[in-house]
């Protein structure tokens, strides 16, 4: 995501069209992207370091986003 100081235009223009769209009460929007990443073997603290690690130095660029690393549990499907 953009740190907040940086302007989103992308994400002005979506805030502004809300109201025409018939979505009321939206205050802001701040647009950005996202990486999904599938890791072979358990998601522990040093697999979460090391992703934290490629995050900040190859997927985002610090200087103007802030990223967030989380883990979503995928069920396995039923057989």
């Amino acid at each position: 995501m953009l740190k907040p100081e940086i302007l989103d235009p992308q994400g002005q223009a979506v805030q502004r069209a809300l109201p025409r769209l018939g979505f009321e009460g939206i205050s802001d929007v701040r647009q950005g992207k996202r990486f999904e990443l599938e890791v072979d073997g358990p998601v522990d603290e040093a697999a979460l370091a090391r992703i934290r690690d490629l995050a900040e130095s190859f997927l985002a660029n610090t200087v103007i986003e802030d990223f967030t690393v989380r883990v979503d549990e995928v069920a396995e499907a039923a057989k």
